[in-house]
């Protein structure tokens, strides 16, 4: 079972393209026609609107194209940066739940090492809240319950607790380890894991459908791996037998209606699976990001991108809200969670 045999429709795009591609539509309104701000991605975005080229047009009128996050109805746009020492920058109408904004530091009292690492946070599935996990093992539980930690003691030596799914139900989370473990608390049931196989990448992303039936685990090397009801559309390897990506892959994000996925490479190009279509990439606008990307995740009708010196990409139809991009970030980014619902 290398990269699972069930591959057909196997629509591979390698999107060498894009940031957020801007709607032409909107050239001919001004500003006060349109009569509030405009972000890069919005329909009323065009680049005429946007003098100094910071995704933001319009920029002297009110911010009322963005509505307040409603966590009972899921609306709203915004997204959270957490950097490797716990430090978390969040964005738009995301809000900190619990946390002092501060780094954790050894990452808490409960943490297995003092020189543990964040790689993940992800969110509830109300916005309310988030998970963190770190690579001694630790989940750090804000505004959701903690359903408990890795005992690193039943781990190999050299594997880490790598990326982590919530349920949809808030009420357990899998954690994932670099060799592909599958670890479950709470109501999170196992349905799979690559243990029995010797991977060509270490497992560096997951996600779980959302109905909790099934999931994703990603090697760096573009490597696919479905469980349950996750369905298998292709990956890196199979398209690219034998070559050896310069750029690993570092972020994985299921289409809306499940027939496909999309990929990151560390330099923002991206590989399209199923009915995954074309949203943008970077290199195809010529941008080469500073610092690598190191996560993707679904925001909207598309995706959003993360650069581990906090720069934002987004290729979807929802506001850009900030970045820090450009900023002396005192620890790199590794990993973004967006609110749900956006």
């Amino acid at each position: 079972m290398r990269h699972r045999a069930k591959v057909l429709l196997v629509s591979v795009v390698v999107l060498v393209a894009s940031v957020v591609v801007p709607a032409t539509g909107a050239a001919a309104a001004t500003c006060a026609e349109i009569g509030h701000k405009v972000f890069v991605g919005d329909s009323d975005y065009a680049p005429n609107l946007d003098a100094d080229g910071d995704g933001v047009g319009c920029e002297s009128f009110p911010d009322t194209s963005r509505p307040t996050y409603d966590s009972t109805t899921g609306t709203g746009a915004g997204y959270w940066m957490i950097d490797e020492i716990g430090r978390l920058y969040p964005f738009g109408d995301a809000q900190r739940s619990g946390d002092p904004g501060e780094p954790l530091g050894s990452l808490g009292p409960d943490a297995n090492s003092a020189t543990a690492r964040v790689v993940k946070v992800v969110s509830s599935s109300d916005g309310s809240g988030y998970w963190v996990l770190d690579d001694s093992g630790t989940v750090h539980a804000y505004g959701v319950p903690q359903l408990g930690s890795v005992d690193m003691a039943t781990l190999d030596a050299d594997e880490k607790p790598s990326t982590m799914s919530p349920t949809p139900g808030d009420d357990g989370y899998w954690v994932f380890t670099s060799k592909g473990r599958v670890l479950t608390f709470g109501t999170a049931t196992p349905m799979g894991d690559l243990t029995a196989f010797t991977l060509d990448g270490p497992i560096i992303d997951s996600v779980a459908l959302p109905d909790g039936s099934g999931y994703y685990m990603l090697g760096s090397d573009g490597g696919v791996f479905a469980f349950g009801n996750a369905k298998f559309w292709g990956s890196v390897p199979q398209v690219l037998p034998g070559v050896m990506l310069d750029c690993p892959v570092g972020g994985i994000v299921p289409t809306s209606t499940l027939q496909g996925y999309w990929m990151v490479a560390c330099d923002g190009g991206v590989f399209a699976f199923g009915d995954a279509g074309f949203r943008g990439s970077l290199p195809g606008l010529g941008v080469t990001p500073v610092q690598p990307v190191v996560g993707m995740v679904r925001n909207g009708s598309g995706y959003l991108m993360v650069a581990s010196d906090g720069g934002i990409f987004n290729f979807s139809d929802q506001p850009f809200v900030g970045s820090l991009g450009g900023l002396q970030v005192p620890s790199p980014i590794v990993s973004v969670a967006v609110l749900p619902g956006a």
